[in-house]
């Protein structure tokens, strides 16, 4: 533990798939559907759930706190054997907001909750529950952070995914775990101040529906 076309921009209305109301005066107008838009309202920091059904993660808590990823405080969040997620100046957003939602947990201590996250595939889905809502995300890329460099922290950290100062215009989310077996497999088994291994392997995802959880 480090495209698909532009979603559209926040907006209360229904998603273009809802059902439009019938044209006939007398007729019944039909019930909404569930809202399939990527247009979430802001949410801030907030607890959430995380599943990814590819690998069999079902309810996963995601703590919210202030910091960065993988910091002192977002370790101990994980060393409870959840997920934690940064927010603030040096964190990314909340769940289905523009940005970037960063979500990291371990993947083999404390119960290993990521242990199957390298296996997550393009085009896998991955939902979160917040405040009633469930947000699902769309994995579209996989990148590798490395904890010993300024530049590639800022790409993950980056409201816009391995785009340092660019302006975010969707909501993505990025999972992340760390890569302890390749590093040591590698010979690299320099860890940070929290007994982190070098790099990180982060499985990131663009917002590609809402719906009443």
């Amino acid at each position: 533990m480090s495209l698909v076309p532009p979603v559209a921009a926040p907006s209360p209305t229904p998603s273009a798939a809802s059902p439009a109301p019938s044209a006939a005066v007398a007729a019944p107008t039909p019930s909404p559907a569930p809202s399939t838009s990527a247009a979430p309202s802001p949410r801030g920091p907030v607890a959430a759930e995380l599943s990814i059904p590819s690998i069999g993660v079902e309810d996963l808590d995601v703590l919210p706190y202030e910091g960065t990823t993988d910091d002192r405080a977002g370790t101990r969040i994980q060393d409870r054997g959840v997920a934690a997620s940064p927010h603030g100046a040096r964190g990314g957003v909340g769940p289905g907001e523009v940005g970037n939602y960063l979500v990291t947990a371990h993947r083999l201590s404390a119960g290993g909750p990521l242990r199957e996250l390298p296996s997550v595939e393009v085009g896998d889905v991955v939902h979160v529950t917040a405040d009633g809502t469930v947000y699902t995300y769309e994995i579209v890329e996989t990148r590798s952070t490395s904890f010993r460099s300024a530049r590639s922290l800022a790409e993950q950290r980056a409201a816009v995914p391995g785009e340092p100062g660019e302006k975010p215009t969707r909501a993505m989310i990025t999972l992340s775990t760390c890569a302890t077996p390749e590093d040591n497999a590698a010979g690299n088994f320099w860890r940070d101040a929290q007994h982190n291994p070098e790099h990180r392997i982060d499985k990131i995802g663009v917002l590609t529906s809402t719906r009443p959880a």
